[in-house]
């Protein structure tokens, strides 16, 4: 072979490997101008499915109110007790509750509840009628202090970012402890004086709730809330005037009403349930033929 032969046969060598490797190259080609796969979504935000048991305290103020207080005669044999209500009042109460509950889904929740209600003052002034006569006055004043207990259940309407506001009800007992009772005569009774023993008295009690929870933490929820407390009746012992006398009083505040403005706090016990997050699968690579 001569020289001239050998550059030949190195040429013939290069073109038939760049044939060969041509459709390859191609093909690597296409393969870098199909776009790249999306990226997956990122996971959801936990969504709570469950609840749990929690504590709660409440600190608040009662504007309390009366339907009437109603005059009892109670006397042996019994003196009718004719009277003309001119001030009937009770005044506001300062309250104080612990109480334990159970979350059961994210709108659903209830729990137990039991307060300490100061101390209230009482005052009626009434005339007396029952002689047909006018200007017999007595000034009749009280103290009262209640313990309420209640069952209530809520209803969470949603969250928005972390307030949930939430409605409600409860039913319970009411338990009031009169004392310091007195009976001051005024106008034509000037100078008399009655005085009347400590009673307790329990009664049935509902409520009616509205209010605004915010999360402060997944364990921590604080609320601002209205309720409506019914607490049914207050009743003194009995009054009788010193030194001795023959008359003898109940006085019965009628239907104790509260509009209670209350500050509380859930404290959850233990990280709310949340759902598990599956990832979607991976999306398929495009599938490329080869021709």
């Amino acid at each position: 072979m001569g020289r001239r032969s050998k550059p030949l046969a190195l040429a013939r060598i290069f073109t038939l490997a760049a044939s060969v490797a041509a459709p390859g190259l191609v093909h690597a080609a296409d393969l870098d101008l199909l776009p790249p796969p999306p990226p997956p979504p990122p996971p959801p935000p936990p969504v709570e499915v469950g609840g749990g048991w929690y504590l709660r305290g409440d600190v608040g103020v009662g504007l309390l109110d009366l339907r009437k207080t109603i005059a009892v005669d109670v006397s042996t044999p019994p003196i009718p007790y004719k009277y003309g209500a001119i001030q009937d009042q009770v005044g506001d109460q300062a309250f104080v509750g612990v109480g334990v509950g159970y979350q059961f889904n994210p709108w659903l929740r209830f729990d137990v509840t039991g307060e300490y209600r100061s101390k209230t003052d009482w005052r009626f002034v009434a005339e007396d009628l029952s002689y047909d006569t006018r200007g017999g006055f007595n000034l009749t004043t009280g103290k009262f202090s209640s313990v309420v207990g209640l069952a209530n259940g809520y209803v969470d309407l949603g969250n928005w970012y972390g307030f949930t506001p939430f409605v409600g009800a409860g039913v319970g007992f009411a338990h009031h402890m009169f004392g310091s009772v007195t009976d001051q005569g005024q106008g034509i009774y000037g100078g008399g004086f009655g005085y009347g023993k400590s009673k307790d008295k329990t009664n049935f009690a509902w409520a009616a709730h509205a209010g605004l929870s915010y999360a402060v933490t997944p364990n921590l929820k604080l609320e601002l809330a209205y309720r409506y407390l019914n607490m049914g009746d207050a009743e003194t012992g009995v009054v009788s005037c010193l030194p001795a006398c023959d008359q003898k009083t109940v006085y019965r505040a009628k239907e104790l009403e509260s509009h209670d403005i209350k500050l509380g706090m859930r404290w959850m016990f233990g990280a709310p349930v949340v759902a598990a997050y599956e990832p979607p699968p991976p999306p398929m690579m495009p599938l490329v033929r080869k021709y």
